[in-house]
């Protein structure tokens, strides 16, 4: 069954592939972007960002020698998808349902402890080593910056952070303004699946 999985996985990328191969002029706009121009949140010591078309042609093109993982929560992941392009999901950070956050009105979050050694798992399941790509996805673009700043200070040179995440950034302006409709791999119509492998989840132990 996990064969016809990750052929369907392969299959669903590949039918993208047309649709990127067709991108307008906006979203090849987006794809050459300025990095210069990120928050401070989003930048990185490495300094190596990709938009999610970026990304996910990247992906494509080298597949083998990539990995491709999501860095949000297991609910997140859960209720919202991910990209079927997705090698693993490994926690940046976990809701922590004991915890409230009264400033963001929100349940806190707690460190995933072990987010470098299941980084490590991860690469060596796919028979890579630190130097190879490692992407790394999140929501916005922030938890996957800080995720590749740490895995930069344990030695790892070569992480991408997509610098929109899945869902992008709040409109400033406009009728949809506070609304995360900007960019983004949503925003872009990046391949994604509500279908999950669970072969690719993570599981707490």
């Amino acid at each position: 069954m996990n064969w016809i999985l990750k052929t369907l996985k392969t299959a669903l990328a590949l039918s993208f592939a047309v649709i990127l191969a067709g991108m307008t002029l906006v979203e090849t706009a987006q794809a050459q972007e300025d990095f210069s121009q990120l928050a401070e949140k989003k930048q990185t010591t490495l300094g190596l960002y990709m938009t999610s078309p970026d990304a996910y042609k990247y992906t494509m093109d080298h597949m083998d020698t990539t990995l491709f993982v999501d860095v949000r929560t297991p609910s997140e992941v859960n209720y919202l998808g991910a990209t079927s392009v997705m090698d693993a999901l490994v926690p940046w950070v976990f809701m922590d349902s004991t915890t409230w956050n009264a400033e963001k009105h929100r349940y806190a979050r707690r460190t995933n402890e072990t987010f470098v050694a299941d980084i490590g798992k991860a690469l060596e399941a796919k028979g890579l080593s630190k130097s190879d790509t490692i992407i790394l996805i999140c929501r916005s673009g922030d938890r996957s910056a800080a995720a590749v700043n740490l895995l930069a200070k344990n030695g790892y040179t070569n992480a991408y952070t997509v610098v929109h995440g899945y869902e992008g950034d709040k409109a400033t302006t406009g009728e949809h303004k506070g609304q995360r409709v900007v960019n983004g791999w949503k925003n872009s119509a990046m391949p994604w699946t509500y279908s999950l492998d669970g072969d690719l989840m993570y599981f707490t132990k």
